[in-house]
């Protein structure tokens, strides 16, 4: 959405198909029987640390050591949150 923003319109399309394929990720997992919660916490979660991790690449954005800190809790978060939905 950034580079679209900047001008770039075309790139909103691009945005749409990220867009929808990723909802349509989410609901093939919720049908496939996992919860919405966890489902949605991990898709949010993933989300946000994909997106810094991107935007470091594409838009030379540092990633602090905060962050990265933060990035890895998302990651143990997530896999506690899958542990938990089948404990």
């Amino acid at each position: 959405m950034r580079v679209a923003a900047q001008g770039r319109a075309r790139y909103y399309a691009v945005v749409g198909v990220a867009y929808t394929l990723a909802l349509y990720l989410l609901v093939r997992t919720l049908s496939e029987g996992m919860g919405i919660g966890v489902a949605y916490g991990i898709w949010a979660a993933a989300g946000v640390a994909l997106t810094a991790l991107v935007s470091r690449f594409v838009f030379k954005e540092p990633i602090t050591r905060m962050m990265w800190c933060g990035m890895a809790l998302i990651a143990v978060g997530v896999v506690l949150i899958e542990g938990g939905a089948h404990a």
